[in-house]
């Protein structure tokens, strides 16, 4: 009896909630989408992120009840697609307004195959119409298909209904996995008419084939961060039309996205300005007060303050309102309130901020402390990995993460060959497990730059360098920050002393490895590859397994640059610390300098892995060499770089005001003419959208952005606070916090009454979070959507913890506090 109820009881949600779908065609709006209430169709609006290969923000995509619950409606040449699968090449999107239809041609030139998808508005939804003036390849044959992925986040414990016939959707993927050329996944249901969570009023879709047959796939089983897949093979030896869909969804006419109360989920000092910014949907009406709230010890609420909030310019999808409550000072928690939204209580208080960077320091730098093994109390993070690194790269070869290696080595030994005394010091650079130097030294950079203006000298943390180990929660009698910039600059040192300049970066060769999700350790044996041995042979040193990472050598001077300036930088820092050390890392520096000044420059560029500009990058490092040395050769330098800081002050701002005391007066004052000149275009930046910061709009978000730009009004202020006030640091941590689009959430984990859970970390796949770690933020896809996921954590771009952001947060957090102390 079990099937037959079970079909019963779907088939009386299916009708129940069909009861409130209101039939109406979505119009072709002049964001050159489709529209209508609760519903949009977006075709071919963003491509696929061009440096990692599919990112999942192409094709037709479906924005349903406010969040993207589906995407990559394209071709692709297998049932469940990985990030590196093979993607067809854009030829060219249309617009037709007349007819009210999108187009977009795109093409596979490697087999000669080249289709256009064109979507019209039909009743809650669109039809897809896939066509080709040629017939399907031989290659391609029972290989091209038109798919289309939903988020698993949204249909995970919800049915589905394959031609009447029931199913559900897996909470964790089960069966086998698609292996090209070996397997073929099991779907989980085929038929022509696919309705994915029919219960649902504001999840059910509707994927109706009008001649060819259906799959339903989980892409899960295959990677981790697969997507539940509806697929439809392409017909063999037919041109013109070759797939038509019926894409539909459940929809309401009277539906309105709930406020968002954008606000600090960690809380206000009492002094500074505070802004809740409210993000309301387009078709709300801006009606009734906004409250504070007190919250009473008794639980009870009292309005201290409420007024109507300002409207302010719409941004992207939304419309923005802003309620000020500065005026508020007393100390206590609090919540705010607009219609029927109430937020999470905070606080405002002179302490708000005097922890908020601990679980930075505490946890998440240790935790990405490659080469030793990281301690928790019960918990491993992960055990000392690596210790066979690395192997020269091979010449000639470009990685597939941003890497590549040149026409020669530029080191001593030949490709494949164990490169010695790289396997000390640095973190890993994201959720991934890479040492990318440039990343190395900015975040040194950033350490130094906290420990020379504000001191900490917080100690929770034990490492242990002879034994490989780091215990959290366990003081050492040493300087945690001092010990992460020792960490950085052990892998920079020794670089320079395995092949006399910076590299690149230390990688894993293959993808196998590179989507390793776990334990660093379990990556490779620790054992030095050795090819004359087999791979079950090794005798406690090396071994026949090929595991080991390779280092990519070729020589920048940008990059060399980028690395002597941390070096001259960490130097001062380990000064007292550690003077042995500081001596190697001032006399490498000043050394590599010298090494540089006897020969053109080595200008290799790769990607984001070879450095910043050259001017940039010669900039840092003579002002840190300058501060570290007071040589008037550095001066000198930083004089005929001059025009260059003019040219791109904002980028150059924080080390041209940082070499203020060791320059003249006539530097001092071209540095302030350049300021003046900057402070307008910086106020036309910081005032494009509600929140007063910039907010990129590109394939990464742009968090690290905020803080950066918070750093260098710290630095301006300080140098010219007639010119410069401190509001954009605060405002800067508040976005952080929560005063941003599309969530109130903040975007460090562990700091705020709500923060981030699900993140790209190492543990991604067990949709947790690092303590302290920063994610991107919000990703602006095009046109206009606003989005970070809570729930799914692999969308990188919104997602991913990275090293750097991390020191950028820890001097951002300080610098409020030191102003606000002033």
């Amino acid at each position: 009896m079990l099937k037959p109820l079970l079909a019963v009881a779907i088939a009386g949600a299916f009708a129940t909630a069909s009861t409130i779908t209101l039939a109406a065609t979505p119009k072709l709006n002049d964001k050159q989408y489709f529209s209508q209430p609760s519903l949009d169709v977006v075709v071919f609006s963003n491509w696929y992120n061009g440096l990692f290969g599919d990112s999942k923000i192409s094709g037709v995509e479906l924005i349903h009840f406010g969040e993207r619950t589906a995407t990559n409606g394209d071709v692709r040449l297998s049932a469940t697609p990985e990030q590196w699968d093979p993607i067809p090449t854009f030829v060219e999107r249309k617009v037709d307004q007349a007819s009210g239809t999108i187009s977009a041609t795109l093409a596979y030139p490697e087999y000669d195959f080249t289709y256009t998808i064109t979507a019209r508005p039909i009743n809650n939804g669109v039809e897809i119409t896939l066509s080709s003036p040629n017939p399907l390849p031989p290659a391609l044959e029972g290989k091209a298909g038109f798919n289309m992925e939903f988020l698993p986040a949204t249909y995970m414990e919800t049915s589905f209904l394959a031609d009447g016939k029931p199913g559900s959707f897996p909470l964790y993927p089960t069966g086998v996995k698609e292996i090209i050329g070996e397997h073929e996944p099991q779907p989980l249901a085929t038929g022509q008419h696919l309705v994915l969570a029919p219960e649902s009023p504001q999840k059910r879709v509707s994927v109706k084939s009008e001649s060819l047959p259906l799959a339903l796939y989980d892409g899960r089983a295959k990677a981790q961060n697969g997507w539940y897949v509806v697929r439809g093979l392409l017909p063999a030896g037919k041109s013109g039309t070759l797939a038509k869909w019926q894409l539909t969804a459940s929809t309401d006419d009277n539906w309105l996205r709930a406020p968002v109360i954008g606000h600090s989920q960690v809380g206000y000092l009492p002094q500074q300005t505070k802004r809740a910014v409210i993000e309301l949907d387009a078709r709300a009406t801006l009606s009734g007060d906004a409250e504070l709230l007190r919250v009473n010890p008794d639980g009870t609420t009292t309005t201290v303050k409420k007024r109507q909030p300002e409207k302010h310019d719409n941004y992207t999808r939304y419309q923005y309102a802003v309620f000020d409550f500065s005026d508020v000072t007393t100390s206590g928690v609090y919540q705010l309130r607009y219609g029927e939204t109430t937020t999470a209580p905070f606080s405002i208080d002179a302490s708000v901020l005097d922890n908020a960077w601990h679980p930075t320091l505490d946890h998440y730098f240790p935790v990405q402390m490659d080469h030793m093994l990281i301690n928790e109390a019960y918990r491993v993070w992960h055990g000392a990995s690596h210790l066979d690194d690395a192997l020269q790269a091979p010449v000639n070869h470009t990685h597939f993460d941003l890497y590549a290696q040149g026409p020669t080595t530029d080191t001593p030994y030949e490709p494949g060959e164990h490169i010695p005394g790289l396997n000390v010091g640095g973190w890993y650079d994201a959720g991934d497990y890479d040492i990318r130097t440039q990343t190395q030294y900015h975040t040194i950079t950033s350490l130094v730059q906290t420990w020379e203006e504000f001191g900490l000298t917080r100690d929770t943390t034990l490492v242990d360098y002879e034994r490989k180990y780091v215990d959290i929660h366990v003081p050492d009698g040493k300087p945690d920050l001092l010990q992460q910039i020792e960490h950085g600059s052990l892998a920079l040192l020794a670089q320079y002393k395995a092949v006399g300049h910076a590299i690149p970066g230390i990688i894993v060769p293959d993808l196998s490895q590179y989507t390793h999700l776990g334990d660093g350790l379990t990556m490779t044996d620790n054992l030095i590859y050795d090819p004359a041995m087999s791979d079950t042979e090794s005798d406690g040193t090396r071994s026949g397994v090929f595991d080991d990472r390779w280092a990519f050598t070729s020589k920048s001077t940008p990059l060399n640059y980028g690395s002597m300036a941390a070096l001259a930088a960490a130097s001062r820092a380990l000064a007292d610390y550690n003077p042995a050390l500081a001596a190697e890392c001032r006399d490498t520096a000043i050394a590599a300098w010298q090494e540089e000044a006897g020969h053109a420059p080595d200008i290799f560029k790769v990607g984001n892995t070879t450095g910043g500009g050259l001017e940039e990058e010669k900039l840092k490092a003579a002002v840190e060499l300058l501060i570290t040395t007071g040589d008037k050769k550095y001066q000198r330098a930083v004089k005929d770089l001059l025009p260059y800081i003019e040219g791109e002050f904002n980028r150059a701002a924080v080390i041209a005001i940082r070499a203020l005391p060791h320059m003249d007066k006539a530097y001092a004052q071209r540095i302030r003419r350049a300021a003046q000149q900057y402070k307008p275009a910086l106020e036309a930046a910081t005032s494009k959208n509600p929140f007063g910061v910039t907010i990129t709009e590109y394939g990464w978000a742009g968090n690290a952005t905020v803080l950066q730009m918070a750093i260098t009004q710290y630095y301006l202020h300080t140098a010219f606070p007639d010119l410069f006030d401190s509001e954009l640091i605060y405002r800067s941590l508040d976005y952080l916090y929560g005063t941003h689009p599309d969530s109130d959430i903040s975007f460090v984990s562990n700091v705020g009454t709500v923060s981030k859970k699900v993140a790209y970390g190492m543990n991604r796949a067990d949709y947790s979070f690092i303590s302290g770690a920063i994610v991107p933020g919000v990703l602006i896809l095009k046109p206009d959507l606003p989005e970070n996921k809570e729930n799914w954590p692999f969308l990188w771009g919104e997602n991913e913890y990275v090293i750097n952001v991390g020191g950028l947060y820890l001097f951002t957090v300080n610098a409020a506090l030191a102003l606000a102390e002033r």
